[in-house]
């Protein structure tokens, strides 16, 4: 095993696992991704409302479990575990060269097992009694993280984080702060979030959902597209590939407070997070080749995040929301988006980016800052490496996050 460098500052991402609306795994995904001409989101959903609303679902089946995780069964640990399922050769060798007990867990989500929760309140209020295979754990928020660590065989440090829609881009922070203390010489980490009738009610009862597909940044914007998927890298301390060198090189997190389901109109909290990424990167703005915006299609959102990242970069620098493509995965958008922005760094030759579209109706909004929203089959030329990619998270109570990925250190 290699001794502990607790001054590293370095930490890589050579392996990841996806599963989402546009596919099971990273071929499937980037595939669909840097080709699709719009959005793969087809199935509605009846709420109590009355509405009907498209929901981003997998587009695969999501097999349960094994036995001996029972008391953990959800359909969000089976997703989890699909993913999970992509990266285990890695975490193979990271094993043997650090020892299962130096690589630590540390998800996030918002839903985790609330499926099986409302399943089980669902039985009791027509039996009177909980199901037979029901336990609380399967529901819990740490369920996540704790099944992960069983999965692998894992003795490192293991925990969920759960901050609404910046959680997995905090665990990504978290991850590595445990690898630059010494404490993890590689760390799990991502997240995931799976479809449920509390949380497609409640974001309705908050007048948040749109009836159509999201079109983020249109004049004709509704709301959200609710959707579900998982994104789990292994950091490490040391590169464990060659092809592709992707780092975890910045992020910056702020906490506004502004107001429990609203942003601060001016972005003030999520320009803090952006530019202590920045700043943690020693980059410039101009560094910066492209934006996966956060996106959601809500009103509030698409103006204080268009004003914000026009303040920052300017209207040149090529940005896009995925959601349109993927749905708000809640808890694991964080993950999902710097997931794209991982294939999109692996998708780069000889200086030629492929861009993450920015699928939508097409209608700008003259209200909103413009941006350079980019098109389908758009590609960035890149004079100067590194690369540098940033991925944007901005939650409810406003906690914000930005990650910046980079590929070219060392090429």
């Amino acid at each position: 095993m290699k001794p502990i460098n607790s001054s590293a500052t370095r930490t890589f991402l050579p392996a990841l696992g996806i599963a989402c609306p546009l596919g099971l795994g990273k071929q499937a995904v980037n595939k669909a991704l840097f080709s699709i001409k719009e959005s793969p989101i087809h199935m509605k959903v009846s709420l109590l409302s009355g509405k009907e609303v498209p929901v981003g679902r997998v587009p695969f089946e999501v097999p349960e479990i094994g036995a001996e995780f029972q008391e953990l069964r959800s359909r969000n640990n089976a997703l989890l575990q699909l993913a999970l399922d992509e990266i285990i050769p890695y975490v193979d060798q990271a094993k043997a060269l650090y020892g299962s007990h130096r690589i630590g867990v540390v998800l996030g989500t918002s839903t985790s097992g609330m499926l099986e929760g409302e399943q089980g309140f669902c039985h009791k209020q027509h039996t009177g009694e909980w199901p037979a295979n029901y336990l609380y754990t399967q529901q819990e928020v740490a369920s996540l993280s704790t099944f992960a660590a069983r999965f692998l065989k894992l003795g490192g440090p293991a925990y969920t984080i759960s901050t609404a829609c910046s959680s997995s881009s905090k665990a990504l922070c978290s991850a590595k702060r445990l690898i630059n203390a010494g404490i993890c010489d590689a760390v799990i980490t991502g997240g995931a979030d799976t479809v449920c009738s509390l949380t497609l009610n409640g974001f309705d009862s908050l007048e948040l959902l749109s009836e159509k597909i999201c079109h983020p940044f249109s004049k004709n914007r509704q709301g959200i597209t609710i959707g579900e998927g998982a994104a789990v890298f292994l950091m490490t301390r040391d590169p464990l590939s060659s092809e592709p060198l992707v780092e975890l090189i910045g992020y910056g997190e702020s906490s506004d407070a502004y107001h429990i389901s609203s942003p601060d109109p001016d972005g003030n909290g999520a320009e803090v997070a952006i530019r202590d990424a920045l700043k943690m990167a020693a980059l410039d703005a101009t560094d910066i080749s492209y934006i996966n915006l956060h996106g959601t299609g809500t009103p509030l959102n698409d103006a204080m995040e268009s004003r914000c990242i026009a303040r920052i970069f300017g209207n040149q620098l090529p940005c896009s929301s995925t959601k349109g493509l993927t749905g708000h995965t809640l808890g694991a958008a964080g993950a999902l988006e710097a997931a794209i922005l991982w294939l999109a760094l692996a998708s780069e030759e000889k200086g030629s980016l492929p861009l993450p579209p920015h699928i939508w109706d097409g209608e700008r909004d003259p209200e909103l800052a413009p941006l350079h929203l980019v098109k389908v089959g758009e590609r960035a030329t890149i004079t100067d490496k590194p690369i540098a990619l940033m991925s944007n998270s901005f939650a409810f109570g406003g906690s914000n996050v930005s990650v910046i990925l980079s590929k070219g250190f060392d090429e």
